[in-house]
């Protein structure tokens, strides 16, 4: 979806690498514009603290998008991940030649379905989804079980993301032309709370494309900085390999095992094809966030094996 519609009563158009898209009007981006003022986000009812952002100073940098400040802060979110078993020969038919399915057993890898609430961002507010594949670091040269034990060990995974949508047009542009992700303009909704966690994806034509309810795990509180995690996400911009860094500071968190009564469904829409091109079997753990923050760094340039790695 390209997003050009005007502004109306309540937001302002801002330019994004010479595309338009709306914001609102008064909100953290349009005051702003990523430079934003940490004592005001802190005074935020909805903000625990932003001790975490302060350790993380800003950079100024040329991008797809124009100039722009890199990390991305998120200072109120709340997350869910459902992981699944599935057979690596269809993950591998879904990877890029490059990169190899990060595998929990011969012929087993992982693959997930993700949401995302940030009720408080330098973007603004917005949901996001993914269907993801947890895959071996570009530049490993390890056995795989190795791989898989470090990233545990370190909390620290790397990925493939198949499907991204957003529901903002300011978020759908920056994820698509700054960071080289898949990512397009749909209706989507997102709960999280302390009892359930609930998230819908809408198609083209509104109708269900994937959705999840669950009872939310129950939750440990965390002081800020305690528990902090990295996701490295694999993408190609301007056909050249880059990495997207991003880290999680969890302020409540909680995991169930091999979980039990977990509502999945699919409809029609890219995000169920992903899913089902993959064929997962067993669900093996459901992550919930109920609160965290995040920073989400610009990718930069990566070199990854030209000539695939043995598949």
């Amino acid at each position: 979806m390209a997003p050009s519609s005007p502004a109306t009563a309540g937001s302002v158009e801002v330019d994004l690498g010479g595309r338009r898209v709306t914001v609102p009007e008064g909100g953290l981006f349009d005051r702003y514009r990523m430079d934003t003022d940490l004592d005001e986000v802190a005074r935020d009812p909805r903000v625990s603290g932003v001790e975490f952002f302060r350790g993380l100073p800003k950079t100024r940098v040329e991008s797809p998008i124009g100039p722009t400040l890199t990390p991305n802060f998120y200072y109120r979110m709340s997350s869910a991940r459902l992981t699944m078993l599935a057979r690596s020969r269809a993950i591998r038919a879904r990877l890029p030649r490059e990169l190899a399915p990060l595998e929990v057993a011969p012929g087993l890898g992982l693959v997930s379905v993700m949401f995302f609430r940030y009720d408080v961002c330098d973007i603004d507010f917005y949901t996001e989804a993914a269907v993801g594949i947890a895959v071996r670091p570009a530049r490993h040269g390890k056995l795989g079980f190795v791989d898989l034990l470090a990233a545990l060990k370190n909390d620290h995974l790397d990925t493939y993301v198949l499907s991204l949508p957003v529901n903002t047009d300011i978020a759908q542009v920056r994820g698509h032309d700054g960071y080289g992700f898949p990512k397009w303009v749909t209706g989507l909704d997102v709960d999280i709370d302390a009892g359930r966690t609930t998230a819908r994806v809408a198609n083209d034509s509104g109708e269900l494309d994937l959705s999840l309810s669950a009872a939310t795990p129950a939750q440990t509180r965390y002081p800020s900085g305690e528990r902090v995690s990295a996701l490295t996400s694999y993408t190609t911009v301007n056909g050249a390999w880059h990495s997207t860094l991003s880290q999680t500071n969890a302020l409540s968190a909680g995991s169930t095992t091999f979980p039990r009564h977990v509502d999945l469904r699919l409809g029609r829409g890219r995000m169920s094809d992903d899913l089902r091109s993959l064929n997962p079997t067993r669900p093996v753990r459901l992550d919930v966030l109920a609160e965290g923050q995040n920073a989400l760094h610009l990718p930069v340039p990566y070199s990854v094996p030209q000539q695939g790695v043995s598949r």
